[in-house]
Formats: structure tokens, C-alpha cells, sequence
């Protein structure tokens, strides 16, 4: 017999974790190790449960969904992470999927997607809910622009650039680079200057059509 697939989820909205809950422990092949209204405590929680599988939600009290995303995937680059969400705007899509998410799925979607999702991300799947999976798709089919040098950028303009397009808040970027957040953020209004950008996805797609910086 298949070992089950263990999962934890996220989600702030009691009735939905409920509903979830209710439909995960009913499938055969998962195990639902916790399911949690915040990931304040999600070094914790990972150590404790040890999930193949994290369905999360992006919006929370506390820390959110997607600074709780790039911690999972320190401790561990295997675990899978769908997030769940009621936001499909760009930003959050390819911030999510640039620090790692394998899944971006909407609440609207039917609670049967949600738990074939787990199943899906197991195996080595990227389960998307249609609108999401478009915009990724046009994104891609967009014309690449030539690439350019390095666009001026000084060494710590890049780290911080580097910083933004894992997914970090201005805050984790200061703290990594033992800068002030005063700092941080004027380095980033030089970087949109120099990249002639307005804002944070802005930067992070130009740099990511480009290529030209890892």
C-alpha cells in the first residue's frame, strides 16, 4: 500500500479550513497532519509534521502566505506548496511562483480541484486554476526584448533585486544585507530609475524576460 500523502494546510477563514479539513481527511491516500489559521509559527510546524504537501493561503494575520513561502522552501526544497487565494492579479502570481509555490489555485475553485490539486503537485504536477495558468501562459508568449548588460545596476542594487524576485519583504532584504530598511528603500528607487520601471513587478519581469540576472 502507497503511503499517504502527508499535508498541512493554512487558511485563516474558519469555515473554509473546515471545509477542507473535512474533505482531506475523507480522501483516501492523504493525511491531514494540522490544519492552522496562521503560519507564525511555521518552522515549528514544519519540524513537527513534516508535510510533503503545504496548501497555504496567501492572505493572514501575521506573517503572510508569501513570506511564509520562501521559509518552506529553506527548510525544505521538497516540500510542495499550492497556495490559495482570492487574488489573481500579477504581482502575487509570479511573485509566488518565482519563490517557489507549485500551485496557485483560487478559493472559488471546486473543493474537488482542491484535493485532486494535492494529488496533482505530488506527482510533479502545477495544478492552476484556468485564469492563473493564462496569465502565466501570456507572460511567456510575450516577445522577448534583447538583453541588456546589467543596466547600471551596482552590486547591491542586484542583491536587492535578487532579494524582490525571491519573494522577500523589504524588511527580510535589510536584514539579510545588514541595511537599514531607509537603505533598502532607496536603493530599490534607484533600481526602477535605472530600469525605467514603476514598480516592484515591474522590475521583477523586466529582469526576468531579460535574463540577465539570476
Amino acid at each position: 500500500m502507497n503511503t499517504p500523502i502527508k499535508v498541512l494546510l493554512y487558511e485563516d477563514n474558519r469555515d473554509l479550513r473546515e471545509g477542507i479539513s473535512f474533505l482531506l481527511q475523507a480522501t483516501a491516500g492523504l493525511d491531514l497532519r494540522a490544519a492552522l489559521p496562521h503560519v507564525n509559527n511555521i518552522r515549528t510546524d514544519l519540524a513537527a509534521h513534516q508535510p510533503d504537501v503545504v496548501l497555504m493561503d496567501i492572505n493572514m494575520p501575521g506573517m503572510t502566505g508569501l513570506e511564509a513561502l520562501p521559509i518552506v522552501k529553506e527548510i525544505n526544497p521538497n516540500i510542495q506548496v499550492v497556495l490559495l487565494t482570492v487574488f489573481d492579479d500579477d504581482e502575487r502570481i509570479f511573485q509566488a511562483l518565482r519563490s517557489g509555490a507549485s500551485g496557485y489555485l483560487l478559493k472559488n475553485t471546486p473543493p474537488g480541484e482542491i484535493v485532486q490539486a494535492v494529488f496533482d503537485v505530488h506527482k510533479g504536477g502545477s495544478p492552476m486554476t484556468s485564469t492563473v495558468a493564462r496569465k502565466v501562459l501570456q507572460f511567456f508568449q510575450q516577445p522577448v526584448k534583447p538583453i541588456v548588460a546589467d543596466h547600471d545596476l551596482s552590486a547591491r542594487e542586484l542583491d536587492i533585486l535578487r532579494g524582490l524576485m525571491k519573494g522577500y519583504s523589504y524588511k527580510l532584504i535589510a536584514d539579510e544585507l545588514g541595511i537599514s530598511l531607509d537603505t533598502v528603500r532607496s536603493h530599490i528607487r534607484n533600481v526602477y530609475d535605472k530600469l525605467q520601471v514603476n514598480s516592484k513587478t515591474e522590475a521583477i519581469l523586466k529582469a526576468m524576460k531579460e535574463g540577465w540576472v539570476g
